[in-house]
Formats: structure tokens, C-alpha cells, sequence
């Protein structure tokens, strides 16, 4: 009732644009302190609540069961050290969902009923900053040990959280990494200026290593062949085995002009960049570079967003983003009410980025591509387009709305479709129908005895925090499978 809401900014956009240095501006604890006594402290709080009486997963709140209301007050009450506490009891990585989660937790603030909704990704953030910076957060590695050895193959959030809590209990923890560096999506699948991978990442893998997690990067899993190591010496040499791999099949384009130079990958653009960007501070030219580029970016969603951003940062000469589907409205449709995550107009750090430099949001929607130009050397030149309508309920392409677009380059950020199965073939597991592995949330049991799965090679293409929350249960129902019984929660 005193407080309206204020977030904490980022970085102006033309000073961001310069570097790959995190966007966001130092803490404000007057600000924080202020945000936090907006909490209401509600009977309910639905920003901490995801299961429904009958146990099915609702739309709302957040996926970890983080103790908002607690830490928001011990905020607001200068406990900073108690509030992290309360933090990390629910969360074991709050640096990165602080960072990158779009906080579903504010989409079911109760307060978000008739007012802008509580900061609670800015203080979530500022908790565990605050907590490296002032020496809280130390390694804790377990007091005993059991005679129990679980692999984990994939080191994005889900297998990390899961390690994480393995070896809390006692178990002995290796996490294989095909990639030269530990950390999955959160190395190279977000932009360090989302998430900083030598501070923020790395601080975390190294208090992970102190604590007894065993890191083996490099390592690619399979049947043995090609360099592979092979899954069935895995599970026979483990009690068990964690299959956290991610949904790394990217949703192509299947379009005249595919095949045209030019064209890629939303995930190959950022992995290489990332890479070269933490080898030679990108002096190696070992990325897609878009200096003086005409760029178009298929596709939304956060991995569309991030592209725009590094487009941005290489100085790019133009900057378009076609999205399928039409805007959504600036409030919650009748078919989208509290507490439910609103779909509603966004403004994230890319197109704020591209309406600075440019003049405009980046963003075209209702558009659907329909050909790749080839400028006659085999390489893309544009596109053409048709504009689409929804009245029939399913994009429609409108005739006589053709456009001829000019590129010099185009990124696909399409989505992902379901895991890479090279990596479990040798076990024939059984998946399901979107090619996921099929194992009962819950539950996480695949169809091979000792083999788990967790995170979005099970659910599908998912975030950061879901991840977290699969890792978390996944690490339980291991430690029941293990101990025949368990003091883990999801």
C-alpha cells in the first residue's frame, strides 16, 4: 500500500551493447528493502505454489517451492544471512534462476491480482550475491560417505541439482560432459551477458568440485564407438544412472533455400560465441561474427531474445525477428487468469537493445517465411513471407501478402524437439510420443533398471528452474532406489 513497484534496472542499452559483461546494475538494498515490504505474506501464497490438491502440476507459481513470503521478510528485516538460508533450502541454485528464470513466481503474486506483482526475482538475486560476497555461501561437503556411486550423464541444471543432492547424501557423484566445459545450457546455451560463466557459473561448479562432486568433461556418452564412452560400462560400474541430457534437437525450417549458406542454428551462433568468446575474448574468429550484417532471428522465445542480443554486441547492421503467432495483448486475456503465468507484451533486454540502436522493436509478427533467396552463389540473400491470420484458431497464411526480405543471415530459434538418442541406444529405452524418455514425473524410473531421466530430455523443452525442480526429484527417488528409503525433498 506504500510501495509501488520498481525492478531494478539494466545497464543502459548503448553502454551494454559495448561488451559481454553481465547487464544488470549493482543491488539497491534501500530499493530491495522497500520491494520486499510489498509482500503480503499472504495465507496462500500461490508465487510458492505449483501441486494441486490432486496432485496434478498447475500453471502458477514457482517449480521449486521457493519460500518467497520468508525470505522476502527476513529481507525486509535486514536478516540477509537468515534469508539465504531460507533460500537455499528449497533452491541450489538461486545465482542462476535469479538471473535467467522469467519468474513465474510473479505471474501468481497474490498482490499481481490489482497491482504490478512483488520483485522477487531482483531480491531472489540480491540474496545470493550478497551471500558469495560477504563469504556465507562455503563449501560443505558431506560427513560421511555410503558405498553408493550414481553417473550423471549431462551437466545442464538438471544434472547438476541432481548431483548436488546425491552427494549431500553421501554418494559418490561423477557428472560426464560431453562439452570441453561443465554446466550445459548455463555454459553455453545462455550468453554470459545473461549469465557470467567465469564468475556465476564457474563459482558454483568449483564449490560443487570442493564438496566432492567428481567433473568429467569432454566426455561423450554412447556405445563406445567414435570416441564415445560407453553407457553399459556406465551402469555397470554404478548403482545408478542419471540421464540429464537436455532437448537438444533443434525444430528446423524445412523450406526452399535450406540448404543455403547463411543459414544456422540458433544454438550453434551462441555455443560458438560463448566458446570463443571464454578461449580468446572472441580474438580467435572462431564464431559466427554479423559485423555490418543485414540479420533476421526466426523465431521468439528467450533463445530468439539471446540472439538478438549478441547480433547487438557484433555490431550488426540490421536487426529483424519474425514471430509465427501475433503480439500478445499488454494485459491477461479472459483465457488467461491470475494465477497462471500471464501472456501478455514483453519488452526483453534484446528488443530494447534493437529499438535503441535502430529506432524500433525488432519483432514482426503473424509472419511466416516461406522461401530462402539464394543470391546465386549459394548463399542466402533473404526471404520471402506470407502474413498470417488466426481467425480459423491456427496460423493461416493470407494471399496476396507476399514480401521479399533482404538478409545477409539468418538464425533459426525454432524450439527443440526431444534428446539426442545416441547417447542411450545401447540400453533401448523406451520414449515417448514427442521422443522424450518415457519415465513418470515423480517417479523418473526409465524403462531400464537403475536408469533415471530428468529435465527436458524428459519433459521436453522446459526452464531452468523446471530443470532444477526434475534434477531435485530425480536425486530423491535415486536415493530411495539406492537406500530403499530418503531424507530428500523435491
Amino acid at each position: 500500500m506504500e510501495f509501488e513497484r520498481n525492478t531494478a534496472p539494466y545497464r543502459p542499452p548503448f553502454e551494454r551493447i559495448t561488451d559481454f559483461r553481465e547487464i544488470y546494475t549493482d543491488h539497491d538494498e534501500e530499493r530491495l528493502a522497500s520491494q520486499s515490504a510489498r509482500c503480503m505474506d499472504c495465507g496462500v501464497p500461490f508465487c510458492q505454489s505449483q501441486t494441486l490438491p490432486d496432485n496434478r502440476m498447475s500453471k502458477a507459481g514457482c517449480p521449486i517451492h521457493n519460500l518467497i513470503p520468508e525470505w522476502n521478510d527476513l529481507v525486509y528485516r535486514d536478516q540477509w544471512q537468515d534469508a539465504l538460508d531460507r533460500l537455499h533450502a528449497t533452491n541450489n541454485f538461486p545465482e542462476f534462476t535469479g538471473r535467467v528464470c522469467p519468474a513465474p513466481c510473479e505471474g501468481s503474486c497474490v498482490l499481481g491480482i490489482t497491482d504490478p506483482p512483488v520483485t522477487i526475482k531482483n531480491i531472489e538475486m540480491a540474496i545470493v550475491d550478497k551471500g558469495f560476497a560477504n563469504g556465507w555461501i562455503q563449501s560443505n561437503p558431506p560427513s560421511r560417505r555410503t558405498n553408493k556411486s550414481v553417473a550423471v550423464v549431462g551437466s545442464g541444471p538438471a544434472g547438476l541439482a541432481a548431483a548436488d543432492q546425491l552427494n549431500r547424501q553421501g554418494h559418490t557423484v561423477t557428472v560426464y560432459e560431453r562439452a570441453d566445459r561443465i554446466g550445459g545450457l548455463l555454459m553455453y546455451g545462455i550468453p554470459n551477458m545473461k549469465l557470467d560463466k567465469e564468475l556465476i557459473v564457474q563459482r558454483r561448479l568449483e564449490l560443487l568440485e570442493q564438496e566432492g562432486v567428481v567433473f568429467k568433461p569432454s566426455s561423450d556418452i554412447g556405445d563406445g564407438s567414435n570416441g564415445t564412452l560407453d553407457i553399459r560400462e556406465l551402469t555397470s560400474e554404478n548403482d545408478a544412472l542419471l540421464l540429464a541430457t537436455g532437448a537438444t534437437n533443434p525444430n528446423d525450417l524445412a523450406l526452399p533455400g535450406r540448404e543455403l549458406d547463411g543459414i544456422h542454428f540458433a544454438m550453434e551462433y551462441l555455443t560458438a560465441n560463448t566458446k570463443s568468446l571464454l578461449d580468446s575474448n572472441l580474438e580467435d574468429g572462431n564464431y559466427i561474427d554479423v559485423a555490418g550484417e543485414k540479420v533476421l532471428v526466426i523465431g521468439g522465445g528467450d533463445t530468439g531474445t539471446d540472439c538478438l542480443g549478441t547480433a547487438m554486441r557484433h555490431g550488426c547492421a540490421q536487426l529483424v525477428n519474425f514471430e509465427l503467432f501475433p503480439s500478445h495483448p499488454p494485459e491477461r486475456r479472459s483465457t488467461n487468469p491470475w494465477p497462471e503465468f500471464p501472456m501478455i507484451f514483453r519488452v526483453d533486454y534484446g528488443h530494447e537493445e534493437a529499438s535503441a540502436k535502430f529506432g524500433e522493436d525488432p519483432r514482426v509478427f503473424a509472419i511466416s517465411t516461406t522461401e530462402f533467396i539464394d543470391n546465386g552463389n549459394g548463399r542466402v540473400a533473404g526471404v520471402k513471407t506470407l502474413d498470417i491470420s488466426m481467425e480459423s484458431g491456427s496460423p493461416t497464411p493470407i494471399e496476396g501478402t507476399e514480401r521479399v526480405w533482404e538478409f545477409d543471415r539468418i538464425f533459426l530459434a525454432l524450439g527443440f524437439r526431444g534428446p539426442e538418442h545416441y547417447a542411450s541406444e545401447p540400453l533401448s529405452l523406451d520414449l515417448d510420443g514427442r521422443t522424450n524418455y518415457l519415465a513418470d514425473k515423480g517417479r523418473y524410473a526409465t524403462s531400464a533398471d537403475g536408469v533415471f531421466a530428468a529435465g527436458d530430455c524428459r519433459r521436453g523443452q522446459s526452464l531452468v528452474v523446471w530443470a532444477i525442480n526434475e534434477g531435485r526429484e530425480a536425486a530423491r527417488e535415486i536415493d530411495r532406489y539406492l537406500m530403499s528409503t530418503t531424507t530428500l525433498t523435491g
